[in-house]
């Protein structure tokens, strides 16, 4: 039974242990997870997956994930903002996606929200919450990684400021963990940055 230490990957390399139970985890551990993204509507899509994953498998999402992405118009904010209530319904009717009522009209309600901003504020807002890496602690084992730090309890706050739902302090970590505001890579992990 592994002590959440890296483990060593189907090529021998370490890897955070949770990376190593299916091969997209592989593929998304080693190619995503982690690394900076920008852009509006990529961390719209990544926001809304998250808000989808809440009490869900990370790998259930990522095994849809072509589908999300075909069913919200590639999550072009622009895009989404216009959708329907037909719309609405062809996606509560999806058994591609998770047909969860509040997942799918918070998603469409930040998307109305969303195509108010200027550009580039999303990516200005949430970037702008991104915690010294400097200050903090390198995790050794998974034990090490928290679920909330106060950087994003503060993004959270202030995208339900700004009218965003589904966004509480837990799933804004989930954010800033795939979007490279953070990285949390164990020490001995072959896809840390530092």
């Amino acid at each position: 039974m592994s002590d959440g230490s890296a483990l060593p990957g189907p090529d021998g390399a370490l890897r955070c242990p949770w990376a190593l139970s299916a091969e997209e985890y592989v593929t998304y551990h080693d190619e995503e997870w982690g690394r900076p993204v920008h852009g509006d509507d990529a961390l719209f899509e990544r926001l809304s997956l998250e808000a989808f994953q809440s009490g869900l498998s990370w790998i259930t999402i990522l095994r849809r994930r072509p589908t999300f992405r075909t069913a919200f118009a590639g999550f072009e904010i622009a895009k989404v903002a216009t959708f329907t209530d037909d719309d609405r319904e062809r996606l509560l009717a999806d058994p591609g996606i998770i047909r969860n009522r509040a997942k799918v009209d918070a998603t469409l309600a930040n998307a109305r929200v969303l195509a108010d901003w200027a550009p580039g504020d999303l990516d200005d807002l949430i970037w702008s919450h991104a915690p010294d890496p400097a200050a903090r602690p390198v995790p050794k084992t998974l034990s090490d990684v928290p679920a909330v730090i106060p950087e994003s309890t503060a993004l959270s706050k202030a995208l339900k400021k700004r009218g965003l739902r589904f966004v509480g302090p837990t799933t804004a970590y989930a954010l800033m963990q795939a979007c490279g505001l953070v990285d949390d890579h164990l020490e001995a992990c072959v896809a840390r940055r530092g």
